[in-house]
């Protein structure tokens, strides 16, 4: 058997925090959803003037970032190409913003971030787990 990472309760308070402290920074409105490697909820923020819609799409690319093992982005740029079957995929959160955690190789969870543009949300997600230490 092999020894795998898996996020603590206090590495998800980590990364919630740096990706808060990055969307104030910035003054970007987002709803930050973090899940486990499964696509389980974890932790979901939505901050002042973000859109009651954004905590769906939010916890929506986590889910896709996760079980998908890739950022969501991907999923986003194979549609763009004209894959369009990939719409009829059991993921819904196909857009940009969702950006797995990444320990030694294996995906042990997710931030999903919607709100700003999807190159501002992937931002707000990178730091988030930037602040563990993984990629």
């Amino acid at each position: 058997m092999r020894t795998r990472a898996v996020l603590t309760d206090e590495d998800v308070v980590k990364m919630a925090d740096a990706a808060v402290a990055h969307a104030r920074a910035n003054q970007w409105s987002v709803t930050i959803a973090i899940v486990d490697e499964g696509g389980h909820l974890l932790y979901l923020r939505r901050l002042d003037g973000a859109a009651p819609i954004t905590a769906e799409i939010a916890m929506a690319k986590a889910r896709t970032a996760a079980l998908g093992r890739r950022e969501s982005k991907v999923y986003e740029d194979v549609i763009k190409q004209g894959r369009t079957a990939f719409l009829s995929a059991p993921l819904t959160g196909m857009l940009e913003g969702g950006v797995p955690v990444i320990v030694d190789g294996d995906v042990i969870g997710a931030i999903g971030v919607s709100g700003v543009k999807s190159d501002q949300d992937a931002a707000v997600a990178r730091e988030g787990i930037a602040v563990l230490g993984a990629g």
